[in-house]
């Protein structure tokens, strides 16, 4: 499996310290022949954080990508029937996203990007960056990992000590997860 010439949609939540780290990984699929159609939340669409600037983000994700993000829940539905993607990437998907998702609540353009994808019969991987995987959103985890077409990146904690309840995926092994989860398999091992 090769990620050549396959339509990759991209959505970006609001786990600001993640911002910078996905570049690289996105940038690696486009290198490998994906297509690359980036989705951001509102909150990421139209804030700078401490960690980014927002304008600079999106022009990063343009130079990228070659495409504006899409920002809207109309603009995201079309990667359904109009414009179905291989494969829906969530990275950074912030806790909000997650429980969001496993509850079928599809109020953001990156979740109305996932929603369209998952109607089409097609892989949902998730990258999860979250203070509370531990805690309250494990259940939610563990609901979207037994959830059909829904794959995880690996992930694992970040800061036991100090977060004990925090966990990030490893997006070193986003493209290795993807290339798995548009076979229909979860890259192991899911916990690192």
């Amino acid at each position: 499996m090769t990620l050549n010439d396959k339509k990759i949609g991209f959505g970006i939540t609001a786990s600001f310290c993640t911002l910078p780290a996905i570049l690289a990984p996105m940038q690696e699929l486009v290198t490998a022949g994906a297509d690359v159609y980036p989705v951001v939340s509102h909150e990421v669409f139209a804030n700078s954080s401490r960690f980014h600037d927002g304008d600079e983000f999106l022009e990063d994700l343009r130079e990228i990508t070659g495409k504006d993000a899409i920002h809207t829940i109309a603009g995201a539905e079309t990667l359904g029937p109009q414009n179905p993607m291989d494969i829906m990437i969530i990275a950074p998907a912030t806790g909000n996203t997650i429980g969001k998702m496993a509850h079928g609540i599809w109020d953001t353009p990156v979740l109305m990007a996932a929603k369209a994808t998952l109607r089409n019969n097609a892989p949902v991987l998730i990258a999860m960056s979250t203070n509370d995987a531990l805690g309250i959103n494990g259940e939610n985890i563990m609901r979207l990992y037994n959830t059909k077409n829904v794959y995880f990146v690996p992930f694992g904690q970040d800061n036991p000590v100090d977060k004990p309840t925090s966990m990030t995926a490893d997006l070193s092994r986003l493209a290795a997860a993807a290339m798995q989860a548009l076979e229909g398999r979860q890259i192991q091992p899911a916990l690192v």
